[in-house]
């Protein structure tokens, strides 16, 4: 076994793991922990996260729920839920997952198996920290067939297309509706909080798609100071000490 370390105290590579060493990894490693672990044949990486990944991978995930609800689609989330097949020797953990198309396959269940059971429709990645191990490739042949990708202000739309993604302008999960605007909105009402960022996504999906019924609530700019002594800074999530 190799073992690397890079720049940042936050992952860890290791190389020439098996399968049965990464498994053996899980099962010590339990549910209840803040690493999330990627395995793609032999190479196995380790990963710990800042605030700002958790913040942005929170409401990213939480928009997606919003949206569902607007538009009264049934849905999954499973968060970062270990998918993973022995076949392919591949595994991952996402920052979140979703089921749409196939939601009513997995109604219920508790426990998968990606050999009976379909991959998640949609797969959320927060690659703020450059990531060593290559997750595409890994999603691929677990069958993931959409991922969005949120990097520095900028969501990417990710589909299959046999065995590799290509970056597509529309979404299969909302085709309806141009997420690729959802980290403007986010930016806009950071400052506002989190309930007025999720009023503002639902007013938002409503608006675009049609979906406005009545009355709709009218919230405040998200500029206006009276939000939040904050609400006109820009800039990272930063932690002190």
């Amino acid at each position: 076994m190799m073992l690397s370390t890079l720049p940042r105290a936050d992952r860890v590579v290791l190389h020439d793991i098996s399968w049965q060493q990464f498994e053996n990894l899980l099962a010590n490693l339990g549910e209840s922990r803040s690493a999330r672990i990627a395995y793609d044949r032999g190479t196995l990486e380790i990963m710990t996260f800042l605030p700002e990944h958790e913040y942005y991978k929170e409401t990213i995930g939480d928009a997606v729920k919003d949206i569902a609800e607007v538009l009264e689609e049934d849905y999954e989330s499973l968060r970062s839920t270990t998918w993973k097949r022995k076949l392919e020797k591949a595994g991952v953990e996402p920052d979140n997952c979703f089921y749409f198309q196939n939601e009513a396959k997995i109604r219920g269940k508790l426990q998968f198996d990606l050999d009976r059971d379909p991959p998640p429709d949609l797969v959320l990645e927060i690659d703020l920290t450059s990531k060593s191990l290559d997750r595409f490739p890994i999603y691929a042949r677990l069958g993931v067939p959409e991922i969005w990708c949120y990097d520095s202000g900028e969501l990417k739309i990710y589909q299959l297309a046999g065995e590799a993604y290509v970056e597509v302008e529309m979404s299969s999960i909302f085709p309806q509706l141009p997420v690729r605007e959802l980290p403007g909105l986010i930016d806009r009402y950071r400052s506002a909080g989190r309930r007025s960022l999720r009023q503002a996504v639902r007013e938002w999906a409503r608006s675009k798609s049609g979906k406005s019924f009545g009355k709709t609530n009218h919230l405040p700019k998200p500029d206006d100071r009276s939000l939040h002594p904050l609400a006109k800074q820009r800039g990272r999530i930063q932690t002190s000490g």
